[in-house]
């Protein structure tokens, strides 16, 4: 029989687990590694390229309303009912616990027998409800984790971006300012309600190059004025309150010698007036964390760059200039 010390180490252990997943999972949000808006494919997992081969998790943090893109694999399926609590692992130690406490009562322990039986009862209870609380958080992470993509969706658009950003390259070899690299995506894009493929031009691929390095020098410079030229409304506030939250914390976070080592674009589409893409960007930065009063470093390599992978998603509206609208980490 379990004596009580084993009960209490186990309903203790059920509880610090379930309290700590929680606080684990509440961490995690502040820092908010994905953010921003791909209008009505920020919910939907970017397709797998050459820069960035594995699949991407949908954007964390968003002003866009969930309109349920996506949401169709977290519901269960019609018919099919969620195992009650009695007919899985707590059905098996309720069973347990009513058949030795009935045994009991016939050995002869009595009513005392049945009493202690139902004070271990309300132990497991507790263990039992810690466990689901466990349990359901991991099925809440697994509902929100990438969606896999389609292989091969796409591929004629990524083919005819390639053949132009070839013929392009072939034929303006004076051009100085082009992006290596670019075009070697293995996706063009998923199906998305409203919205249509689109074909990007060269000078689109120098503008993403473009605001790589003026959306990271910005904010290595703590530069609002320089962001709100070359990122949106919604991403000026998700940067200013990573500059804010720094300066609170006596930081400065600063990003330097930024260099395109590989990008190629995973989709580009139209929605009403306005046009997204979303790129792989493989670069290198010295990007390092100083304390503002003495300039030390306290996170980062001021002497070495650092390789960094991520999907950057860039919007414009009426043919205007684009704008970055999304970060999410590869």
């Amino acid at each position: 029989m379990i004596s009580r010390t084993s009960r209490f180490a186990a309903l203790f252990a059920g509880l610090f687990l379930a309290f700590s997943m929680v606080a684990m999972d509440h961490a995690e949000a502040r820092r908010g590694g994905s953010f921003g808006s791909r209008g009505t494919r920020t919910f939907q997992s970017a397709p797998p390229t050459r820069t960035a081969p594995a699949p991407t998790a949908p954007v964390e943090r968003s002003m866009t309303p969930n309109t349920g893109v996506n949401t169709a694999a977290r519901q269960p399926q019609a018919g099919l009912q969620r195992p009650g609590f009695m007919s899985g692992l707590g059905g098996t130690i309720m069973r347990g616990l009513l058949i030795g406490g009935l045994i009991g009562l016939l050995m002869g322990q009595g009513f005392g027998g049945l009493a202690g039986m139902f004070g271990f009862l309300l132990q497991a209870l507790l263990i039992g409800g810690a466990i689901m609380l466990a349990i359901r958080f991991f099925r809440s992470q697994s509902a929100r984790g990438p969606v896999p993509a389609l292989a091969g969706a796409g591929n004629a658009q990524t083919s005819r971006f390639e053949n132009r950003a070839t013929a392009q390259q072939q034929t303006d070899t004076a051009r100085s300012f082009t992006i290596p690299g670019f075009g070697g995506g293995s996706g063009g894009g998923s199906p998305a309600t409203g919205s249509d493929e689109i074909t990007l031009a060269q000078t689109d691929l120098d503008a993403f190059q473009q605001l790589l390095t003026d959306v990271q020098e910005a904010f290595g410079r703590e530069d609002h004025a320089a962001l709100r030229r070359a990122v949106t409304p919604e991403m000026v506030s998700y940067l200013s309150e990573e500059l804010a939250d720094n300066a609170q914390k006596g930081l400065r976070n600063e990003v330097s010698d930024i260099t395109l080592l590989q990008a190629d674009i995973a989709e580009s589409w139209r929605e009403d007036d306005r046009d997204y893409a979303t790129a792989a960007l493989r670069y290198e930065s010295r990007d390092v964390t100083r304390e503002r009063a003495s300039g030390k470093v306290v996170e980062g390599d001021d002497d070495h760059p650092t390789e960094t992978t991520e999907l950057w998603t860039f919007t414009r509206e009426n043919g205007s200039s684009w704008k970055l609208s999304a970060i999410q980490q590869a």
